[in-house]
């Protein structure tokens, strides 16, 4: 890389990391607004300093990464962890929602599309795992500190030199802090799910399948899909439930969804729906985003967020539907 003495230049590379920030900051934040704000400023900062970059005394990503840590520790500072609702207790003996809670308890979905921007499809398999939903929620019950040395270390590969230049602290500190967060997830990990891959065939015909239960209200055809263990919620309500024969008794008391349309999009490297409800005036408009996960090609979980319809745009979904 050139030494960075030009504003083109520095603009240039600098947007090149767009992507890689994105899922860095996420990782850290587990907030896609904070995330879009903390990248950005990142990049304003870091093109304004571009003319003290010194290639000669770190890369690039490790000196842009270094500005991106202090942003989001900053914003970390007194925050409320974010969580997934089944963190926040015991599984529901009823339907009953309860009422929702801020929306700052929750871990938000990320679209792929800002997660991975025009990466190679092979570098989109690599990471998926690590922007789950599950993944960034487990992150959060770190320190902001622990969190960002295992994300550089054990997620993006950077030595515990780097890291510790990142982190502005020494090599002794980073293995320290590497070890307790390490120690902290190692009991409580989620457990595994198929890799989404938009192109199998196998996976495809399953959630075509789900799509079709689901606008049908066919409560048998989607009990068939379910793993016995799954699980489902719906942020901001801490109100979950597991089990896919508990799943479908609560959705046979209920014809809500009757009606609704799912359209396709990718959600924090799983397979996701925005859901589109008839308003008074007939059209489908936006209500809620569905993350799916599947393990063993059954649907092992489904998050419905509700009330992200005004989000429906960065997920490449259209604001309305023609019946």
């Amino acid at each position: 890389m050139d030494a960075m003495n030009g504003t083109a230049i520095a603009v240039e590379e600098l947007e090149s990391l767009r992507a890689p920030l994105t899922r860095y900051c996420y990782r850290l934040l587990g907030s896609a607004a904070d995330t879009d704000d903390a990248v950005q400023e990142t990049l304003i900062r870091a093109a304004r300093s571009a003319d003290r970059y010194d290639p000669g005394r770190a890369r690039l990503t490790t000196w842009v990464h270094r500005i991106a840590t202090n942003i989001c520790i900053d914003m970390l500072r007194g925050a409320r962890r974010r969580a997934l609702a089944i963190d926040l207790g015991p599984a529901a003996e009823s339907g009953g929602l309860g009422a929702p809670l801020p929306p700052e308890r929750f871990v938000e979905p990320m679209p792929d599309r800002r997660l991975f921007g025009t990466a190679d499809p092979g570098e989109v398999v690599q990471e998926r795992e690590t922007v789950r939903l599950a993944f960034i929620a487990l992150l959060q019950r770190l320190t902001p500190r622990q969190r960002a040395a295992l994300v550089l270390r054990d997620v993006l590969s950077f030595s515990a030199r780097e890291t510790a230049e990142i982190l502005e602290t020494t090599v002794a500190a980073v293995n320290s802090s590497l070890q307790r967060a390490r120690a902290a997830l190692e009991t409580d990990r989620p457990e595994p799910v198929d890799v989404f891959d938009p192109a199998d065939p196998r996976q495809r015909e399953l959630l075509r399948r789900y799509v079709a239960a689901f606008e049908s209200h066919d409560v048998a055809g989607l009990t068939a899909l379910l793993r016995e263990d799954a699980a489902t919620s719906m942020p901001p309500f801490a109100w979950w439930v597991r089990g896919g024969a508990r799943i479908a008794a609560l959705m046979a008391r209920s014809e809500a969804c009757a009606g609704d349309r799912l359209l396709p999009t990718a959600v924090n490297g799983s397979a996701g729906f925005g859901q589109y409800r008839p308003d008074a005036e007939g059209r489908l408009v936006p209500f809620a985003l569905i993350l799916v996960e599947l393990r063993e090609m059954r649907v092992s979980e489904t998050v419905t967020f509700l009330g992200s319809g005004g989000r429906f745009a960065e997920f490449g979904l259209p604001e309305h539907l023609d019946r």
